[in-house]
């Protein structure tokens, strides 16, 4: 059944069913997954795929336009929460490095696929630039729901280190996609790209520490009368940062992070009840984008590009991730264990999916194969190097040698 038809025509109590039948089988998913090793992000996707147009639900879902608009929806909530959640004195030694990678390593990894996409898949050098880029980055997502699990700690600062890399390079990303969308389209030069970057990064920078301080102090000084407000008044901080700042060039995706980071290092009573908040709604956000790129899916168009994809998915894994780390970190003191590891934890996952959704809703001719590409990609991602981190960490000697429950939280 259509989508639309779908909320038309059935009573509001069986969409209600429906609906709180996919989140509770997705809250299951995340408890099994934990103890069969695999991580609950790549269930939510399935869950997502068995419920729509060629799976048991039989749910009709070809919207990538609205896909897409969820997807960024779900995202600034859920980097916002991170940022609000990551702890500056643990990061703060790292951030060189997590720049680094969140920059230089996002484009040194598109590059490579590139290269390898133009001479395995014949593509046209701009648009396996385009597959390169809408690949590059790890999934913040993914990374923190994988490094928050117990059976996934590491030892020094291995944890935070990519937990930054994987928050903050979202916007160049971003910067990629639409700059090499706009090349294809004709609607913009190479110069432009280049005034693109630094108007979205430093737009984006400014508007999101500025409305993080802002956040604190308005916090502060607005004695509000009942306590749940607070949290309404910090969601609608975060979805205001993002939205004033890509009207004005900005990126947005760095300006939440930003501001989260930013009101996450102020001093307010409120905060922890905030952290909390934004934890639930972060999940509940994750849960609902994963489900929704499921749906995007159609199995029967995944097939025909699996041996390809397979294909894809190796170079990444075990070339152009490693190649682009070693290269990034290579003047830093970190050993060649602790760059393996790095190099091995880089899980793709909603990010990737999202940014195949513009040539989508741009049109391209390619689009569709890029698309389905993309999602086997990031299913292998998930499901080879989520599952096996825990192995990989013991097997280098970085897993942290004592194992504590800790709170497993969407993002950090």
């Amino acid at each position: 059944m259509d989508l639309l038809h779908l909320f038309q025509d059935l009573p509001i109590e069986t969409l209600l069913l429906g609906l709180s039948t996919l989140l509770l089988l997705s809250v299951v998913a995340s408890r099994a997954s934990g103890q069969l090793g695999f991580p609950a992000l790549l269930l939510f996707l399935l869950i997502g795929m068995l419920a729509g147009s060629e799976g048991p639900g039989g749910i009709e879902f070809d919207y990538p336009r609205l896909a897409q608009s969820l997807g960024v929806v779900a995202l600034t909530l859920i980097l916002f929460s991170g940022g609000l959640d990551t702890d500056w004195q643990q990061i703060r030694p790292v951030v060189p490095h997590g720049l680094a990678l969140s920059t230089l390593g996002v484009c040194l990894t598109a590059v490579f696929v590139a290269a390898f996409t133009v001479w395995f898949l014949k593509f046209e050098p701009l648009v396996g630039l385009l597959l390169g880029a809408i690949v590059s980055s790890t999934d913040a997502a993914a990374v923190f729901a994988v490094l928050r699990a117990r059976r996934a700690r590491l030892k020094g600062r291995l944890s935070p280190l990519l937990e930054l890399e994987s928050g903050s390079n979202d916007p160049m990303a971003v910067f990629l996609t639409i700059g090499l969308i706009s090349l294809l389209t004709q609607r913009g030069t190479a110069g432009d790209m280049l005034i693109l970057f630094f108007r979205q990064m430093i737009l984006g920078a400014l508007i999101g520490y500025s409305m993080g301080v802002g956040m604190s102090v308005l916090i502060r000084r607005l004695h509000l009368e009942y306590e749940g407000l607070y949290a309404v008044l910090s969601l609608a901080i975060a979805l205001f940062t993002y939205g004033v700042t890509a009207s004005v060039g900005g990126n947005g995706f760095l300006a939440v992070y930003v501001a989260g980071l930013t009101a996450g290092h102020q001093s307010f009573k409120q905060l922890d009840n905030l952290r909390r908040f934004h934890e639930g709604q972060a999940w509940l956000m994750q849960i609902l984008m994963f489900l929704t790129l499921g749906l995007q899916v159609f199995p029967s168009r995944i097939l025909p590009v699996m041996g390809t994809g397979i294909v894809l998915s190796l170079f990444l894994m075990l070339i152009a991730r490693p190649a682009a780390v070693f290269l990034t970190l290579l003047p830093t003191g970190l050993t060649l264990k602790e760059r393996t590891l790095i190099a091995w934890v880089g899980l793709r996952g909603a990010v990737p999916i999202i940014l195949a959704t513009f040539p989508l809703t741009a049109g391209l001719a390619q689009a569709e194969t890029i698309f389905n590409l993309v999602f086997f990609i990031v299913l292998t991602s998930v499901l080879l190097q989520g599952a096996s981190l825990p192995l990989v960490a013991r097997w280098l000697g970085l897993s942290a040698e004592e194992w504590r429950p800790v709170r497993l939280t969407a993002e950090r």
